[in-house]
């Protein structure tokens, strides 16, 4: 799995107006911003990205993702 696949999977299952994905292949860091994230908790926005994975994260193809999730409008206060 690359970089984009992770992207294009997180994407593919939360509207993001933002989102990077770095990592080696096994261990990931994403920066995500989605105003689905307007309201939750931080664990909730991370459960609602690790549902976007669904198998992958029981399976180890996704072994480890680092995330931070913001609303848009966390987003534009930190520019």
């Amino acid at each position: 799995m690359t970089a984009q696949d992770l992207q294009n999977i997180i994407a593919a299952g939360l509207p993001c107006d933002h989102i990077e994905v770095t990592g080696d292949g096994r261990h990931w860091a994403a920066v995500i911003v989605s105003p689905a994230f307007e309201g939750l908790r931080l664990i909730q926005r991370h459960q609602r990205v690790y549902a976007t994975l669904g198998e992958r994260i029981r399976t180890d193809e996704v072994h480890a993702l680092s995330m931070k999730t913001h609303t848009p409008a966390e987003w534009a206060a930190q520019a």
